[in-house]
């Protein structure tokens, strides 16, 4: 069981990062964050376990039925609803877009991060899995042209930035879990706001087409 949250979990994360650079379908992208979302409540029910905590049950409850089924589903629909697709064009070419990746990863096990690591020295790979997915995510926003691309770049990005606390020992922090509930409310927000708005009014979701923006 110890394997399962502390390895196969994480490693699920992460890989799911990297795959968000490697997809080309909608379908794909969609199901890859569901999966990863379903990793973090995992990991996160694996905290429960160990403290019972019943605010901590309730935030993976909300995680599994936004972040797992609703967000998943959502981006399908709108893909469908609008037909356009996820932009599969990036700034930078598959084999180069591996390369900076590969040399994020370099860096985050170098000792720029080291302090971090040693924060929590029984967790300390898992804290810079979670850096380097921070650093992935980011990645993903900058890289893409799709506008859709880009927000499940954000959205892996602060997955990324819960699955750190979560190594570093803050699931039990009040701040931290009020942080993941008002995620997810803003999360809901942008989702079915932000975008419809985006292609309403630009008819496309790739961001080089939004000629508008230019001055």
């Amino acid at each position: 069981m110890d394997i399962f949250f502390n390895q196969l979990l994480p490693a699920t994360f992460f890989l799911t990062t990297i795959y968000f650079h490697l997809a080309r379908k909608n379908f794909g992208i969609a199901i890859g964050y569901g999966i990863q979302s379903l990793a973090i409540a995992l990991i996160l029910l694996g905290s429960f376990f160990d403290t019972r905590s019943l605010t901590l049950l309730f935030i993976i409850i909300l995680l599994v039925t936004f972040k797992v089924i609703i967000a998943p589903k959502f981006f399908i629909g709108l893909v469908k609803k609008h037909e356009v697709k996820f932009s599969s064009s990036a700034y930078l070419n598959l084999p180069l877009s591996l390369i900076v990746i590969s040399v994020l990863i370099a860096v985050v096990h170098s000792r720029v991060f080291l302090p971090l690591a040693s924060l929590v020295p029984a967790h300390s790979e898992l804290v810079l899995l979670a850096i380097a997915g921070m650093l992935v995510s980011l990645f993903l926003v900058i890289n893409r042209k799709g506008a859709l691309s880009q927000i499940v770049g954000v959205l892996s990005l602060e997955n990324s930035i819960v699955t750190f606390a979560i190594f570093s020992g803050l699931e039990q922090s009040t701040a931290l879990q009020v942080g993941i509930m008002f995620d997810i409310a803003v999360w809901f927000v942008i989702a079915t706001v932000f975008v419809s708005m985006i292609y309403k009014h630009f008819g496309t979701l790739d961001i080089t087409e939004m000629k508008q923006l230019r001055d």
